[in-house]
Protein backbone atom coordinates (compact mmCIF):
# COMPACT_ATOMS: atom_id res chain seq x y z
CA UNK A 1 0.00 0.00 0.00
CA UNK A 2 1.72 3.49 -0.91
CA UNK A 3 1.03 6.19 0.84
CA UNK A 4 0.79 9.76 0.04
CA UNK A 5 3.29 11.34 2.82
CA UNK A 6 6.58 10.95 2.27
CA UNK A 7 9.48 10.18 5.25
CA UNK A 8 8.92 13.23 7.33
CA UNK A 9 5.43 13.62 6.35
CA UNK A 10 5.09 10.48 8.64
CA UNK A 11 6.71 11.79 11.23
CA UNK A 12 4.64 14.47 10.92
CA UNK A 13 1.64 12.17 11.25
CA UNK A 14 3.26 10.46 14.50
CA UNK A 15 3.80 13.54 16.40
CA UNK A 16 0.38 14.75 15.36
CA UNK A 17 -1.17 11.38 17.44
CA UNK A 18 1.33 11.40 20.05
CA UNK A 19 0.27 15.45 20.49
CA UNK A 20 -3.51 14.79 20.33
CA UNK A 21 -3.13 11.32 23.11
CA UNK A 22 -1.41 14.20 25.55
CA UNK A 23 -3.63 16.28 25.20
CA UNK A 24 -6.82 13.91 25.50
CA UNK A 25 -4.98 12.29 28.28
CA UNK A 26 -4.60 15.79 29.79
CA UNK A 27 -8.37 16.53 29.26
CA UNK A 28 -10.19 13.59 30.56
CA UNK A 29 -8.11 13.10 33.95
CA UNK A 30 -8.44 15.00 37.15
CA UNK A 31 -5.44 15.93 37.48
CA UNK A 32 -4.49 19.44 36.74
CA UNK A 33 -4.25 20.16 40.73
CA UNK A 34 -4.19 18.67 43.66
CA UNK A 35 -3.42 18.40 47.24
CA UNK A 36 -3.71 16.10 50.13
CA UNK A 37 -6.39 16.68 52.39
CA UNK A 38 -7.86 14.43 55.66
CA UNK A 39 -5.22 11.95 54.19
CA UNK A 40 -6.73 11.85 51.10
CA UNK A 41 -5.31 12.90 47.72
CA UNK A 42 -7.91 15.74 46.18
CA UNK A 43 -7.57 16.45 42.76
CA UNK A 44 -9.54 18.74 40.38
CA UNK A 45 -9.48 19.40 36.33
CA UNK A 46 -12.08 21.38 34.26
CA UNK A 47 -14.88 18.89 34.43
CA UNK A 48 -14.03 16.73 36.69
CA UNK A 49 -12.63 16.15 40.38
CA UNK A 50 -11.44 13.12 42.88
CA UNK A 51 -11.61 12.99 46.38
CA UNK A 52 -13.29 16.42 47.10
CA UNK A 53 -14.19 18.09 50.13
CA UNK A 54 -17.30 19.30 51.11
CA UNK A 55 -18.86 21.38 54.08
CA UNK A 56 -21.26 19.26 56.48
CA UNK A 57 -22.93 20.53 59.48
CA UNK A 58 -21.12 23.16 61.83
CA UNK A 59 -18.71 24.17 58.73
CA UNK A 60 -16.99 20.71 59.58
CA UNK A 61 -15.55 19.23 56.28
CA UNK A 62 -16.10 15.58 55.31
CA UNK A 63 -14.43 13.69 52.35
CA UNK A 64 -16.44 12.43 49.09
CA UNK A 65 -14.45 9.30 48.06
CA UNK A 66 -15.30 9.01 44.34
CA UNK A 67 -14.44 9.67 40.86
CA UNK A 68 -16.81 12.03 38.75
CA UNK A 69 -17.18 14.63 36.72
CA UNK A 70 -19.71 17.73 37.52
CA UNK A 71 -23.51 16.82 37.21
CA UNK A 72 -24.10 19.79 34.74
CA UNK A 73 -22.34 22.27 32.58
CA UNK A 74 -23.59 24.92 35.44
CA UNK A 75 -22.19 22.65 38.47
CA UNK A 76 -19.00 23.70 37.39
CA UNK A 77 -17.72 25.78 39.65
CA UNK A 78 -16.25 28.93 37.78
CA UNK A 79 -16.67 30.36 34.61
CA UNK A 80 -13.66 30.65 33.85
CA UNK A 81 -13.60 26.54 33.96
CA UNK A 82 -16.60 26.63 31.76
CA UNK A 83 -14.81 28.52 29.33
CA UNK A 84 -12.01 26.30 29.39
CA UNK A 85 -13.52 22.99 29.49
CA UNK A 86 -15.06 24.30 26.22
CA UNK A 87 -12.16 25.30 25.05
CA UNK A 88 -9.84 22.81 25.71
CA UNK A 89 -12.83 20.11 24.29
CA UNK A 90 -12.82 21.85 20.78
CA UNK A 91 -9.05 21.86 20.62
CA UNK A 92 -9.15 18.20 21.30
CA UNK A 93 -11.44 17.67 18.57
CA UNK A 94 -9.78 19.58 16.15
CA UNK A 95 -6.32 18.06 16.59
CA UNK A 96 -8.22 14.55 16.54
CA UNK A 97 -9.58 15.12 12.99
CA UNK A 98 -5.89 16.18 12.03
CA UNK A 99 -4.59 13.49 13.36
CA UNK A 100 -6.81 10.81 12.10
CA UNK A 101 -6.55 12.78 8.62
CA UNK A 102 -2.54 12.27 8.90
CA UNK A 103 -2.67 8.78 10.05
CA UNK A 104 -5.07 7.74 7.19
CA UNK A 105 -2.42 9.68 4.42
CA UNK A 106 -0.10 7.46 5.81
CA UNK A 107 -2.31 4.74 4.33
CA UNK A 108 -3.63 6.04 1.61
CA UNK A 109 -2.43 6.97 -1.57
CA UNK A 110 -3.14 10.64 -2.73
CA UNK A 111 -5.30 11.04 0.55
CA UNK A 112 -3.31 14.30 1.58
CA UNK A 113 -1.95 17.26 -0.99
CA UNK A 114 0.27 19.81 -0.37
CA UNK A 115 -2.70 22.17 0.24
CA UNK A 116 -4.15 20.44 2.79
CA UNK A 117 -0.98 19.55 4.15
CA UNK A 118 -0.72 23.56 4.68
CA UNK A 119 -4.95 23.54 6.28
CA UNK A 120 -3.90 20.97 8.52
CA UNK A 121 -0.55 22.86 10.24
CA UNK A 122 -2.68 26.08 10.42
CA UNK A 123 -5.79 23.73 12.14
CA UNK A 124 -2.91 22.26 14.51
CA UNK A 125 -1.49 25.93 15.20
CA UNK A 126 -5.11 26.74 15.85
CA UNK A 127 -5.56 23.92 18.23
CA UNK A 128 -2.57 24.41 20.12
CA UNK A 129 -3.49 28.25 20.69
CA UNK A 130 -6.91 27.00 22.15
CA UNK A 131 -4.83 24.94 24.68
CA UNK A 132 -3.46 27.24 25.33
CA UNK A 133 -5.79 29.69 26.58
CA UNK A 134 -7.58 26.73 28.72
CA UNK A 135 -4.46 26.49 30.13
CA UNK A 136 -4.58 30.54 30.80
CA UNK A 137 -8.33 30.74 31.84
CA UNK A 138 -7.88 27.52 34.31
CA UNK A 139 -5.97 29.64 36.96
CA UNK A 140 -8.99 32.24 36.77
CA UNK A 141 -11.09 30.12 38.93
CA UNK A 142 -9.23 29.66 41.88
CA UNK A 143 -10.98 31.48 43.87
CA UNK A 144 -14.09 29.59 43.78
CA UNK A 145 -15.44 27.82 46.88
CA UNK A 146 -14.56 24.52 46.02
CA UNK A 147 -10.72 25.17 45.78
CA UNK A 148 -10.87 27.21 48.63
CA UNK A 149 -12.50 24.48 50.93
CA UNK A 150 -9.15 22.40 49.41
CA UNK A 151 -6.45 24.97 48.77
CA UNK A 152 -6.70 27.49 52.16
CA UNK A 153 -8.41 30.71 51.93
CA UNK A 154 -5.39 32.09 50.50
CA UNK A 155 -5.75 30.84 46.99
CA UNK A 156 -7.12 33.07 44.47
CA UNK A 157 -6.87 33.46 40.93
CA UNK A 158 -3.44 32.73 39.22
CA UNK A 159 -2.53 31.53 43.68
CA UNK A 160 -2.53 28.21 44.48
CA UNK A 161 -2.53 28.55 48.37
CA UNK A 162 -1.59 25.10 49.74
CA UNK A 163 -2.24 23.27 46.05
CA UNK A 164 -0.06 22.46 43.26
CA UNK A 165 -0.40 22.08 39.69
CA UNK A 166 -0.75 18.37 38.92
CA UNK A 167 1.07 16.51 35.97
CA UNK A 168 -2.15 16.75 33.64
CA UNK A 169 -2.12 20.75 33.52
CA UNK A 170 1.47 20.50 32.15
CA UNK A 171 0.42 17.49 29.83
CA UNK A 172 -1.57 19.64 27.82
CA UNK A 173 0.82 22.61 28.03
CA UNK A 174 3.01 20.20 26.45
CA UNK A 175 0.73 19.28 24.14
CA UNK A 176 0.04 22.62 23.20
CA UNK A 177 3.26 23.52 22.56
CA UNK A 178 3.71 20.49 20.40
CA UNK A 179 0.72 20.98 18.67
CA UNK A 180 1.60 24.69 17.78
CA UNK A 181 5.22 24.52 17.50
CA UNK A 182 6.38 21.00 16.67
CA UNK A 183 3.68 19.68 14.61
CA UNK A 184 2.58 23.02 12.38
Amino acid sequence: MRSSLTLVGTFWAFLSLVTVMANFTSYFLPYWLFRSQLGKLVSFSTFWRWNYPVLGEGDSLSMVEECGCYASFSAIPSLAWQMCMVVTGASCALLLLVALAAVLGCCMEELISRMMVCFMGAAEFVGGLLISSGCALYPLGWNNPEIMQTCGNASNQFQLGTCRLGWAYYCAGGGAVAAMLICT
